[in-house]
Parts: structure tokens; C-alpha cells; sequence
């Protein structure tokens, strides 16, 4: 072979996969609290997952809650009926629109694309999450 094809081919073999993009939304609501809330509290959730770096962008928009975030995370892994542990605690500016990003460890993102992560947003009238969303693909 010619050095030129095998440079070639060697370049190919050492090529990364390409990535994909995942996008994901959750609607918040109170009826999804765990236990259920009422209020009319509400927003959404639009993230990106880019499975090449496991890096986790997301935008969170929510309007009428009892009073300003005080906390806000993903949670996981979950079903829309259960709770679970904060997989990713949402730091800096929680006033409305969220913006921010995440590195994600292999089990974070393999719940993640099977629908186990749910956004919840804290306040001072319901620490335990005034509005809940399951994120789903």
C-alpha cells in the first residue's frame, strides 16, 4: 500500500464517533409534585445532551410561583411518581429564564435518556419543590 493510503486509513480508524445531539423537555406544573401541590405555578425545561462530551445545556423558564427560587436541581433516577437525590444541583442566577450546563457521568446520562430525571424548582412556601417536571426525550 502507499504511504498516503495508509496514512488514511489510519486517520479514519483514530477518528472519534460522531456525536449526537439529544433534546429533551419537561413541562413544570404543580400536579406533578410528589406529594401533588396546587397552585399556578408552571414552566419548561429545554435541554441539549451532547453525547459525544456527556455535557448537559439547559434553559428553564417558569412563572408564577409562590416567590422567588431558592433551589433548583434535576433528580434522578425517578419515575414521574417517585423522588430520588439531586443528580445535579442548578447553581448561580435561579431567577426566570435558567440557563446553565452540566458534565454528566455515565449512569447520569443513561437515566437521563430513559426518561428517569425530573426538574423540580424550590421555594420558601414549598422547600420540598412547588413545580415538577418529568424531562423526557
Amino acid at each position: 500500500m502507499r504511504a498516503t493510503t495508509l496514512l488514511a486509513l489510519a486517520l479514519f480508524a483514530a477518528a472519534p464517533a460522531w456525536a449526537e445531539m439529544l433534546h429533551f423537555k419537561a413541562h413544570l406544573d404543580t400536579a406533578s409534585e410528589v406529594p401533588h401541590k396546587t397552585g399556578p405555578g408552571h414552566g419548561t425545561v429545554d435541554a441539549t445532551l451532547d453525547t459525544a462530551t456527556s455535557r448537559l445545556r439547559y434553559t428553564i423558564t417558569y412563572a408564577d410561583l409562590s416567590g422567588p427560587v431558592t433551589g433548583a436541581h434535576f433528580h434522578g433516577p425517578a419515575s414521574p411518581t417517585e423522588t430520588a437525590g439531586v443528580a445535579v444541583k442548578i447553581t448561580g442566577n435561579l431567577a426566570s429564564p435558567i440557563h446553565g450546563e452540566a458534565q454528566l457521568t455515565p449512569p447520569q446520562v443513561d437515566a437521563l435518556t430513559h426518561g428517569r430525571w425530573y426538574v423540580n424548582l424550590h421555594t420558601a412556601a414549598n422547600p420540598g419543590g412547588e413545580v415538577r417536571g418529568q424531562v423526557m426525550k
